[in-house]
């Protein structure tokens, strides 16, 4: 069974735009998907990258014109500039990788879930109310919330750690185990048809 390693950040409006994409993929290609949340702020720093708010205008404007475009052709509602945007990514990703271990629910949906909240239904997700409300939503105990924060807290960082090592500078970002690296939501289609490729 194939593996994907996916990066990303639960704050992410790129990462957003993937929607189930990924788990699609991975269903059709009986792969695995180790889920690895991460500090995209801190990754940046780590690798050359900038923050979006300390970017050129240009890149900014770029920037907000190709996410509206590119959620109006997935037919995503999107909030361009979210009331909760940016906060601390820290607990709902603590919240993930609780999920993960714990193993009960979807963990596609939580994902997916806080990307949502963020994006599309202005909901804080450093708030332990929302947080609670999409582990539950992806078939969870809400009360995931509250176990394994010293864990949580020592894994992201690993991930971070991890990513830098492995050459992931962005998010959403897929390394297939023959270290085939996949940046963006836009580059799902090209992670589809390498897997068909490694099946020979």
């Amino acid at each position: 069974m194939s593996q994907i390693d996916y990066y990303f950040a639960t704050l992410s409006p790129f990462t957003y735009l993937a929607g189930a994409r990924l788990e699609e993929i991975a269903a059709k290609h009986g792969a695995t998907i180790n889920y690895k949340p991460l500090d995209i702020m801190a990754l940046f720093g780590r690798t050359g990258g900038t923050p979006p708010k300390d970017r050129h205008r240009s890149r900014i404007e770029y920037r907000a014109q190709d996410l509206l475009r590119q959620s109006k052709n997935l037919g995503m509602d999107f909030n361009l500039q979210p009331a909760h945007w940016p906060t601390n990514m820290a607990p709902s990703s603590y919240a993930v990788i609780a999920a993960v271990k714990d193993g009960s629910g979807d963990i596609g949906k939580l994902v997916q879930a806080f990307l949502r909240a963020c994006w599309a239904e202005e909901k804080d997700i450093a708030q332990d109310d929302v947080i609670r409300d999409c582990l539950s939503q992806a078939g969870f105990d809400p009360s995931l919330a509250d176990s394994g924060l010293l864990v949580g807290a020592e894994t992201y960082a690993a991930n971070l750690e991890e990513a830098v090592d492995r050459g992931v500078f962005g998010a959403p970002f897929y390394i297939t185990e023959d270290d085939q690296r996949f940046w963006g939501q836009d580059s799902l289609n090209d992670l589809d048809r390498h897997l068909t490729e490694m099946k020979g």
